[in-house]
């Protein structure tokens, strides 16, 4: 991960072969310690697993490793506690925590590192975090699926229009619409959750530098106690892979994008334009200047994070694909982009949840939006298939010239439109077809499975409700 630095007291972790040290600002790019920092629990984690095992195979003493043991978890409790010391002259995170290992046991300290390198060692913990990382964000998504369905609950009568190309389509139910993200969310969850297990197939620890150890190391058991299904393989590949970051980045931004679609119909339903729904205060902000405005800046702020996460996994992929084998230090910023990543899409899902739990819906203006653009026009050629025997095409025919005659007339729905208007197209059409075309008959009809039908709504609510517990 780094190669340059002194530890405390002077000497150098890796200089010897050095006459002087480096200059300000190579140590200024080359340092990582304020990023990496966040890999500490995970560093202590895989250096405690190491040291055990060392001393299961007799390369350490048992005495050297209780020490190191407890020297680890005193120094857990110094970061926790805000008392470690970090230093940017000691590069990153593991030669920190080294260093001060050093100061705290001595000797014993300076033996941790036999048979591992800081390559295999922060690819160890880089996957630790991401795999951490991954299970997170799915049980964010878990807690945003509940809130969507428990809105979906309340409102699994309520009709709005169902868009395509943004134009009126066909009425639905707000219920179905809510539960169509769960669906997609879903999907992210268990890809993310799967590139996590993924990531956890092949612990990289006791690949050391790129070609492994000549010391006697058992690498399955370090492998079992940190949570990997197996030692990785082939050496050169575990150091220099990063494909589980990258399949972690790109999970995050295939879900950041379902969440930037809902933050873009939020925008939409609370405008004065739309009014289906209104953000809470708590998640609205206002105008310098324009006392009346109430601004949806988390669901505006959700869509340009999704563009921001989505940017960090194709910078990450921009950096992997020209690095020949093994490691080089442009993995270093690896973890810069996969920490925003994940931060930024943790602070997306929980404002979506806050927004999605308090924000009111205009049943009115819903259903009024539905009845517009003639949206009950497919119900009216399903019913000349389904009655009449029409052939579909036919009855698409006849259907598009009484909505011209409706828009000739001033009549904006076609429930509204007098029965001789039909049957100047289609004699054969009743009243009883007629009264079949309100936004409420409409959804009621729409029963197939996956439909927007009411009943259809409460049967996927339940089903949902039933995973989750």
């Amino acid at each position: 991960m780094s190669k340059s630095s002194s530890s405390s007291g002077g000497q150098k972790m890796w200089g010897g072969r050095f006459a002087s040290t480096p200059d300000n600002t190579m140590q200024a790019i080359n340092a990582s310690i304020d990023i990496d920092r966040r890999l500490w629990r995970e560093d202590i984690e895989g250096s405690k697993a190491h040291a055990e095992m060392l001393a299961a195979q007799g390369i350490i003493t048992r005495e050297d490793n209780a020490a190191i043991q407890a020297g680890l978890d005193k120094i857990a409790a110094e970061i926790i506690d805000g008392s470690f010391p970090f230093s940017t002259e000691l590069e990153d995170i593991h030669l920190n925590i080294e260093a001060r290992l050093t100061e705290r046991i001595g000797e014993a300290g300076k033996r941790l590192h036999t048979a591992r390198s800081r390559n295999d060692q922060v690819a160890t913990d880089f996957k630790l975090w991401t795999m951490r990382a991954s299970r997170e964000a799915a049980d964010g998504l878990r807690a945003l699926q509940k809130a969507l369905v428990a809105r979906a609950d309340e409102h699994s009568d309520w009709i709005m229009p169902g868009f395509t190309h943004l134009q009126a389509a066909q009425p639905i139910t707000l219920g179905h619409h809510l539960l169509a993200y769960v669906n997609m969310f879903e999907r992210d969850r268990v890809r993310i959750i799967g590139g996590a297990l993924e990531a956890a197939w092949e612990c990289p620890l006791g690949a050391a530098a790129l070609a492994g150890t000549s010391f006697k190391i058992n690498r399955d058991m370090t492998a079992d106690a940190l949570g990997f299904h197996a030692p990785a393989s082939n050496s050169l590949d575990a150091v220099a892979s990063r494909d589980f970051a990258l399949a972690a980045l790109a999970n995050l931004a295939i879900a950041a994008t379902h969440l930037s679609r809902l933050a873009e119909e939020i925008v939409l339903w609370t405008s004065p334009q739309f009014g289906f729904a209104r953000l809470s205060d708590a998640w609205s902000t206002g105008s310098s200047i324009m006392p009346q405005k109430r601004n949806p800046d988390a669901a505006e702020l959700i869509r340009a994070k999704a563009a921001r996460i989505g940017a960090d996994f194709a910078a990450l992929s921009a950096i992997v694909q020209k690095l020949p084998l093994a490691y080089a230090k442009d993995l270093q910023e690896d973890k810069a982009l996969t920490f925003n990543a994940a931060d930024s899409f943790a602070l997306s899902v929980a404002a979506m949840i806050g927004m999605v739990e308090t924000m009111g819906f205009n049943r009115a203006a819903m259903r009024e939006a539905a009845t517009r653009g003639y949206s009950t026009a497919t119900d009216l050629a399903d019913w000349l298939v389904r009655e009449l025997k029409t052939p579909f095409r036919e009855a698409h025919d006849i259907t598009g010239r009484i909505v011209r005659r409706a828009e000739d007339s001033g009549v904006t729905e076609l429930a509204h439109l007098p029965l001789g208007e039909f049957q100047a197209v289609e004699p054969r059409i009743t009243d009883a077809a007629r009264a079949s075309l309100t936004v409420e008959k409409s959804v009621e009809s729409r029963d197939s499975y996956g439909g927007t039908a009411p009943e259809r709504v409460r049967e996927q609510i339940t089903r949902w409700k039933e995973n989750f517990e």
